[in-house]
């Protein structure tokens, strides 16, 4: 057999792994300026796409490789981050020439998405499963959802889906470590959308990220640890949380992840000044003493959650940071022991300056970390339900609980 470099049959195998190649160097290729990425994509699919015109116009003739032609042509156009039309329309041919051609489907439906015909997209995927099983169309399905049930009424009905197709896709390969990140995500933002207190998805997601890790092919992923480093952040593990972001900063600079690990330090500046400043000795007993005769501390609270117990305290101050939750507070208890109070789910009117607050079931933190050579400690307790709190002896009005606006970033 004869033909281009060896024979017929073998440009379409050629053109397809340098399609593969290229949407590699789109998912791990991250220079400082934008403008070289998009150069290098232009570069590889002019060389891709020439590789492909080269084909026999006899190789093209049945309706099965004039499937393959239009979809490794659409397929090669759609690596930009911008919809093309002219990629739209490769890949439906490719559809209508080959029906069960599923990896058209997950490449016409990430198209349609980029053009904002979101239930389009979702029909491409969903008819691509009722092909067969397919763990990157599922990953695809359950992001789509996400996106999704960004503003609706059904929104968390529409983020338990992204779940469970994310579990789906999983199940078809445990190894796979994109399955395993997309499963982080979905969680992630099941805490976002269910109002950011259930820290049990937070959990969930971080355990994902790190099965997602042990995947060599995820760790060139800059998303992965931006991410994971919002999880930890959101769970209090401040030095983690740095930690994740500046890698995924120095991986991918136009993440501005830098700018998280700022927000991270000035909010820990704010929260140990609070700490070690503003109140007197003197003044700080008069509080104390407002309590009355409860004896119970913080100081006797074991790492972790504290069933069974209950903290009183006093709210000294509000803090004021540049993130939407949680809210933070500078509290102290009977033994005059000040404290970090982190309420998550409630408006800031809930609490205020002078409350005397019940604290249910504590989650009780001891921060105590050093970051390039500055040391941060301070004891902190954290409210996850706004069951978990009275203020003044009563729990919140209803008008005060909120659902923090706060979606994950990145792909998530």
């Amino acid at each position: 057999m004869s033909g281009v470099d060896g024979g017929k049959g073998q440009v379409i195998q050629r053109t397809a792994e340098a399609a593969d190649e290229l949407y590699r160097v789109r998912d791990t290729y991250f220079p400082k300026e934008p403008d070289e990425k998009i150069s290098k994509l232009q570069s590889l699919a002019d060389a891709a796409l020439c590789l492909l015109d080269s084909l026999p116009p006899e190789e093209r003739e049945s309706p099965s490789q004039r499937a393959s032609y239009e979809f490794l042509r659409g397929k090669i156009l759609d690596v930009f981050p911008d919809y093309r039309k002219e990629a739209e329309d490769h890949l439906s041919k490719a559809v209508k020439l080959n029906p069960s051609l599923a990896d058209a489907w997950l490449s016409l439906g990430n198209c349609i998405w980029k053009k904002g015909d979101l239930s389009s997209a979702k029909n491409c995927f969903s008819l691509a499963l009722s092909k067969s099983p397919n763990k990157k169309i599922l990953c695809q399905l359950s992001m789509l959802e996400r996106r999704m049930a960004q503003g609706t009424e059904n929104q968390e009905q529409l983020v338990e889906e992204s779940i469970r197709h994310a579990r789906e896709a999983v199940a078809l390969d445990i190894k796979d470590g994109n399955s395993w990140y997309n499963l982080g995500n979905a969680c992630l933002t099941s805490f976002f959308v269910t109002g950011a207190w259930d820290h049990s998805k937070l959990h969930q997601s971080l355990k994902a990220y790190q099965n997602a890790e042990k995947d060599e092919l995820m760790a060139s992923s800059p998303d992965l640890f931006f991410n994971s480093a919002t999880a930890n952040k959101y769970l209090e593990n401040y030095n983690r949380a740095l930690r994740g972001f500046e890698a995924a900063s120095l991986k991918d600079p136009g993440l501005k992840a830098d700018e998280e690990v700022q927000k991270i330090i000035n909010l820990l500046e704010k929260l140990e000044s609070s700490i070690k400043g503003h109140f007197k000795a003197k003044r700080l007993a008069s509080l104390a003493s407002s309590l009355g005769d409860i004896n119970f501390s913080i100081n006797a609270l074991a790492e972790g959650l504290n069933k069974a117990v209950a903290v009183v305290a006093k709210i000294l101050l509000f803090i004021k940071h540049e993130s939407i939750a949680p809210l933070y507070y500078l509290a102290c208890d009977s033994d005059q022991t000040c404290f970090i109070l982190s309420v998550y789910g409630l408006h800031s009117d809930a609490v205020k300056e002078g409350d005397r607050v019940t604290l249910l079931e504590p989650c009780h933190r001891n921060i105590d970390f050093s970051w390039k050579e500055k040391h941060y400690q301070f004891k902190s307790i954290r409210v996850d339900f706004i069951q978990q709190i009275l203020v003044n002896g009563k729990g919140p009005a209803p008008q005060h609980t909120i659902r923090s606006s706060i979606h994950a970033q990145h792909k998530a």
